[in-house]
């Protein structure tokens, strides 16, 4: 055969070889590509729309339970962390409304937060969303459900604390007007009026942080909150009777992440323990503020050198109106609701308040809250914006991503 003719066969087959190749290329890469966007999860129309305005906290789920989309309030409930869903209470609904079709609804209370002390009532509606997703309704129903059980034995207790500062400045009263010319008689009941009154002050103004505590909505109206600054605020306030009984309050430590909540309700948090620590201190002494993030918490001690705790005092003391020496504590003051109101705030925002405490070692109370979650999908962020809530960006699922876990250590001293 003729060198030319072969070499001009030879490059013609090479041709459609390229050509072939090409074109098997193009259709592989837009088969790839029309199987990455079928692959990306999508709504059924009209219902990102729909979930931007009703008002309750909203997850969805995909065939294997992976959180697909969910609003801030989820995050702040604690039912999402990361991608996943917290409570297999939530999945057994959701592997139901799978199974049979039929709309699920329950009342329920789930731990709230990576330590699982303080808990949350939601009212929950689950129900399929298109064909491929479980859509989770929740709403908040805590404050209205321990409302009543809290007013019962709230008004038994304030009403029996009121009748001791009452009754004895009653009886002082007329002490004095008995002992009208003796000076020296009417100098000491006075003293001692002065004395009961601002007792009375005290457990009024604790009654009053109590009541606000109630009805505070730290998920809904929480903000993000520096603990730095609220703890340094809540030293500030302790100052005049740290020096008054010559004690030193020493701050360590910083933390870098915020924590999601109402920032006047966590400094009268701190404010109410330094001030317990400063009230069972002796003299002279030190008490201790320590700071530090760990595993996705953010934890805060306060140590004080007074008389330590027994252990099965310790299982009471965050009681209401609870002492561990009443006479003790009418000498300092104290009105037996500071603790209480510490529990009733750290439970508040999803986390947990401890002791660690020996008789004649002193004592620390630790307090541990999540830190804040911070927004996982600039995308989100976007489709956030555009559906005009108001809100936080809700979190979209993306290929990869776990969610985050945080582990429950427990209180030693300082």
């Amino acid at each position: 055969m003729d060198p030319l003719l072969l070499t001009l066969v030879a490059g013609l087959v090479g041709l459609a070889l390229g050509v072939t190749g090409m074109a098997a290329f193009r259709a592989s890469e837009v088969q790839r590509l029309r199987l990455l966007y079928e692959d990306e999860p999508s709504l059924p129309d009209g219902a990102a729309e729909v979930l931007s305005i009703i008002g309750r906290a909203y997850v969805i789920v995909d065939a294997i339970d992976g959180v697909v989309r969910a609003s801030p309030a989820a995050y702040a409930f604690g039912l999402v962390r990361g991608h996943t869903v917290v409570h297999s209470e939530l999945l057994d609904l959701t592997a139901r409304v799978r199974r049979d079709g039929v709309i699920e609804q329950q009342q329920l209370e789930l731990a709230r937060g990576p330590l699982g002390q303080g808990t949350i009532v939601v009212q929950v509606r689950v129900a399929a969303l298109g064909a491929e997703y479980i859509l989770i309704l929740a709403d908040d129903r805590t404050e209205i459900t321990r409302t009543e059980e809290i007013r019962n034995d709230f008004v038994a207790n304030v009403s029996h604390e009121l009748k001791t500062p009452v009754g004895a400045i009653s009886l002082l009263a007329e002490a004095i007007d008995d002992a009208a010319e003796d000076e020296v008689a009417v100098r000491r009941f006075a003293q001692r009026m002065h004395k009961e009154s601002g007792r009375l002050s005290a457990l009024v103004q604790d009654i009053i942080e109590l009541s606000r505590l109630q009805g505070a909505d730290v998920v809904r109206r929480g903000k993000p909150v520096d603990i730095n600054s609220v703890v340094a605020e809540a030293v500030d306030r302790n100052k005049l009777p740290a020096e008054s009984k010559q004690i030193d309050i020493v701050v360590g430590g910083s933390v870098s992440v915020p924590v999601h909540g109402d920032r006047d309700l966590l400094m009268t948090a701190f404010r109410n323990l330094i001030d317990n620590a400063i009230r069972y201190s002796p003299e002279g002494t030190r008490v201790g503020v320590g700071l530090r993030s760990r595993d996705g918490l953010v934890q805060v001690s306060v140590t004080d050198q007074g008389v330590g705790i027994t252990p099965e005092e310790q299982e009471r003391i965050f009681e209401r109106f609870y002492r561990i020496d009443a006479a003790r504590s009418r000498q300092t003051g104290g009105t037996g609701l500071g603790l209480s109101i510490v529990k009733h705030v750290v439970s508040n925002h999803g986390g947990e308040v401890t002791v660690w405490s020996q008789p004649g070692q002193g004592s620390t109370f630790t307090v541990r809250l999540p830190e804040m979650e911070v927004a996982v999908d600039d995308d989100a962020a976007a489709n956030s914006s555009a559906s005009g809530d108001g809100t936080a960006p809700s979190a979209e699922r993306k290929p990869g991503r776990k969610g985050s876990s945080a582990a429950h250590e427990q209180g030693v001293k300082a």
